[in-house]
């Protein structure tokens, strides 16, 4: 029996709804679109209540006082539903007025806005699960001075407003999961997006040992860079951050240089892969050197496109023939800027995400959608690309 009849055969967990924070409109209308296309498809005589929808959205609404204080309401009824709250707590596309002021909304009134639309639940949903695609302070998960564990906290404090399940992707550091051992926490990578938004927008790529190589531009992103090139068949490499640890600047060790261990990348095509761009300093230097040791085309993968300090570096990086791509997913937000930038290539997310929903609404196993080994060389193959 195949996945879907086994969607079909079980009731679901409860009626489904979608919650948008503010930012994340745009993915969710994609995400939702899926489901009613898919549940519409399904037959008429898979008889629940709610099943067949023309929008599973959850009207909401987030008012400011004049002071930049907030609330969140939800305004229609949503008890005994299996609620999915998508937030982008990194979205500073969005903005709100303060003392007849606009400003962005920062990373923390983001993750303030998903606990008021936790707590104006009420407890009356049936089960609540946070998609977070980039975890709010993902980067503070370990403790090397007197300092904060400010995801370990966050983390909890969602816990504590039963929430069931976190899912998020690429976390920095996975381990933070250990901060909330009873409740559901998935981490998922999008190799096989990743994959297919290569595949669409390179020229002539050969996926082999003799013409590809994945790098990682630090020892603390190996382990996806080992899946994507174990997966894929080919060789691996990876830079050594040296830092300076007498001095802070920014709030860490600034990088002295870059020493890269692997094999030669003499005329080969390489991806580096990252779980986030934020400056892109890293990755531009990381470029510099592969063209010195005569690397043939450079691909920048992360998972999460930040470019804090504008797209100016990379926009050089293009012209001078450091980089000929860019790939970032739509998890986060994406200036019209960005968008519009020859060497940017997005990789798009919300079909793959409408999958894990409609299947753990159905209380299904998620774990053939988590590991997309095969169908990453099922579609090489089909390709062409070996």
């Amino acid at each position: 029996m195949s996945d879907t009849q086994n969607l079909f055969n079980s009731i679901p967990y409860g009626r489904l709804g979608v919650i948008a924070m503010p930012g994340c409109e745009e993915i969710a209308e994609k995400i939702d679109a899926y489901l009613v296309r898919w549940r519409n498809e399904r037959p008429e005589n898979f008889i629940y209540d709610g099943y067949h929808k023309d929008s599973f959205i959850i009207k909401t609404s987030f008012p400011r006082f004049g002071t930049g204080e907030g609330k969140g309401v939800i305004e229609q009824s949503i008890r005994g539903y299996d609620l999915f709250v998508i937030c982008d707590c990194f979205n500073y596309g969005v903005t709100h007025e303060m003392y007849g002021q606009r400003v962005p909304v920062t990373p923390d009134e983001h993750f303030a806005n998903l606990k008021r639309v936790i707590a104006a639940s009420a407890g009356k949903a049936h089960r609540i699960t946070v998609i977070m695609p980039m975890l709010y302070e993902g980067r503070q998960h370990k403790r090397s001075n007197r300092e904060s564990l400010d995801c370990a906290l966050a983390l909890q404090e969602l816990e504590r407003m039963h929430v069931d399940n976190i899912i998020t992707f690429d976390a920095h550091d996975p381990r933070v999961q250990n901060a909330i051992p009873l409740i559901g926490f998935e981490n998922i990578q999008p190799a096989y997006q990743l994959v297919k938004a290569m595949v669409k927008n390179v020229e002539n790529l050969k996926v082999d040992k003799d013409h590809l190589m994945c790098i990682s531009p630090d020892e603390g992103g190996m382990s996806r860079c080992i899946y994507l090139s174990t997966v894929l068949g080919v060789e691996l490499g990876m830079f050594y951050k040296r830092r300076d640890y007498s001095v802070i600047v920014n709030g860490r060790n600034p990088i002295i240089a870059h020493e890269f261990l692997g094999d030669n990348v003499e005329g080969k095509d390489v991806i580096v892969i990252d779980d986030m761009i934020s400056s892109g300093d890293s990755m531009i230097e990381v470029a510099t050197k592969l063209k010195a040791l005569k690397a043939k085309r450079i691909f920048v993968a992360a998972s999460f496109g930040l470019f804090c300090n504008g797209l100016e570096t990379f926009d050089k990086a293009y012209e001078d023939g450091l980089i000929d791509k860019v790939f970032t997913t739509n998890l986060v937000y994406r200036t019209p800027e960005l968008l519009s930038r020859e060497w940017y290539a997005e990789v798009e997310m919300s079909k793959y995400i409408s999958y894990i929903i409609d299947t753990l609404n159905h209380d299904m196993s998620v774990s053939k959608l988590l590991d997309p080994s095969e169908k990453i060389k099922s579609y090489i193959t089909a390709h062409g690309c070996k």
